[in-house]
């Protein structure tokens, strides 16, 4: 008997799968310095300090995978990628928010920056990546981290991150401040903020 053939994927409402794996960003690819690069963390965090961990202190943490797709708002997709780094809620137990926190920011090289609510952050998809498909994330793509949100708009994930702020009270990021949708699923299509 023969096996039934695989089904085919189903992309949101509105994507295509992309050919290969597309660059987009706004500005240079940043430099990468690591004798001074840092993730901060800070915001309203459960002891009140500001935290930084260096490209050592970063290597030591506990390190997941996650499979996940990466879908542009500019209506491409790309499939299944391996996302390897630590899991975002990992950060958070390491660094614990304050009990009000409700969302935070996150903040890329030349200050770029987007926000996600708490649930999307501690999901157990979302990564800040190093590497892709068991390969180093080349520069144009966000080395040496990128937060990746597979169950959102890929803005959402920016490359090249520095830090991570614990908010109180939702603000709008970069792209959030100039029409993008405040929360951003591919699977309700919330491209732009007259949809909210």
């Amino acid at each position: 008997m023969q096996e039934p053939a695989p089904q085919p994927r189903t992309l949101p409402p509105g994507q295509s799968l992309a050919a290969g794996f597309p660059v987009r960003h706004y500005g240079p690819v940043p430099r990468f310095r690591p004798d001074t690069w840092k993730l901060t963390v800070n915001g309203a965090t459960a002891d009140g300090q500001e935290h930084h961990l260096d490209v050592d202190a970063f290597a030591q943490l506990p390190r997941g995978s996650v499979t996940g797709d990466l879908h542009c708002v500019s209506k491409w997709s790309v499939l299944d990628n391996l996302w390897e780094g630590v899991l975002a809620r990992t950060l958070v137990e390491l660094i614990p928010p304050a009990d009000e926190v409700t969302h935070v920011m996150a903040w890329a090289e030349y200050g770029y920056s987007t926000n996600l609510s708490m649930d999307d952050f501690v999901s157990p998809r979302t990564v800040l990546a190093t590497h892709r498909n068991g390969e180093p994330l080349s520069p144009e793509h966000g080395w040496p981290l990128r937060l990746v949100v597979p169950h959102l708009y890929s803005w959402k994930g920016p490359k090249w991150l520095r830090m991570i702020e614990y908010l109180t009270l939702d603000r709008r990021g970069f792209w959030e401040e100039r029409g993008y949708h405040r929360q951003g699923n591919p699977w309700r299509e919330e491209r732009y903020s007259y949809q909210e």
